[in-house]
């Protein structure tokens, strides 16, 4: 019996094997295929990812040129009024015959113009004659032989005034220093 027992034993391994071998292809493929549709959904995630910040991309870049554009809208459109005014002015001014009442409507247009322009942000440097020349906020145009000793190297007179816009300079003072 012994003979027999062997022979049937062979026979459940020789028919035990191509088993464990199909279970073990099976099993490589079930890995493949689960590797590759975590690949292919890693991927998808990716792209959509990529897409989704692109589209974030242009929406700021847009939203900025949109907000830089309105910005200059609302200010032009504050403008508007004042630049009625100096048409009624130029206007008033081909048939006027008193020159004073030309002059005070032309300097009230003036001041509605500079406090519109205050109220926007922009501010007048002054007080700059007599000054120390600082190279941060003005420009020197020229230098001419100071008058007196004590204003050497100080603004003698000014050509352009400068400005601020929310205390950082739009424009610098073109200035004439004493040498």
């Amino acid at each position: 019996m012994n003979e027999q027992e062997n022979n049937i034993q062979d026979e459940n391994l020789a028919s035990a094997d191509p088993i464990s071998e199909e279970n073990t292809v099976q099993s490589e493929e079930t890995t493949e295929g689960r590797l590759q549709q975590e690949l292919a959904n890693a991927n998808d995630k990716y792209t959509r990812l990529f897409a989704e910040f692109d589209n974030y991309k242009k929406r700021t870049s847009k939203e900025r040129v949109e907000l830089i554009q309105s910005a200059s809208k609302d200010v032009l459109a504050k403008l508007l009024p004042i630049l009625d005014d100096f048409d009624r002015a130029l206007t008033a001014m081909q048939t006027a015959h008193d020159i004073a009442a030309v002059k005070e409507g032309i300097e009230l247009v003036n001041q509605k113009f500079r406090k519109t322009l205050e109220n926007e942000g922009l501010k007048e440097m002054e007080n700059l004659i007599g000054q120390p020349f600082d190279a941060e906020y003005q420009e020197a145009i020229t230098a001419i032989p100071a008058p007196s000793e004590e204003l050497k190297n100080k603004v003698i007179d000014v050509v352009e005034k400068g400005y601020f816009l929310n205390d950082k300079v739009i424009r610098f003072a073109k200035v004439v220093i004493g040498q």
